[in-house]
């Protein structure tokens, strides 16, 4: 089996990843710093993990740095405070709307520039 997680660049890197496990929820893991950037860091949501580093450790930056990551929320009420916390300071690509399988999808970027593509499946 093959996993792929996404690996999450910023700025002030212990800042923002409690920001982040605010939001989202879920366990955070600081595993090597260098003097006081973060070269190594978890956010651990159930059996998904986002990795995270400070910009200043994770030189150099090579094409293709942007990428979105995709987040399937199980409850309605659950895509909508995500949602409304992603978009406090940051920006809506997409607006909330009725997507053709029966679900929610949002399209955010965040105060960091990272790009959410929200989703909630109805059952």
């Amino acid at each position: 089996m093959k996993i792929a997680s996404p690996f999450v660049v910023v700025d002030n890197c212990t800042e923002e990843i409690e920001y982040y496990r605010s939001v989202l929820g879920g366990e955070v893991k600081i595993f090597r710093k260098q003097d006081d950037k973060v070269l190594n860091a978890e956010l651990i949501l159930g059996s998904s993990t986002i990795y995270f580093a400070d910009s200043t450790a994770a030189k150099p930056s090579f094409k293709g740095d942007y990428v979105k990551v995709t987040l399937t929320l199980e409850t309605e009420e659950e895509f909508r405070q995500v949602y409304e916390d992603l978009t406090t300071d940051g920006t809506i690509d997409n607006e909330v709307f009725e997507a053709p399988f029966n679900g929610l999808l949002a399209g955010i970027t965040d105060r960091n520039g990272i790009g959410w593509v929200l989703s909630n499946f109805r059952s």
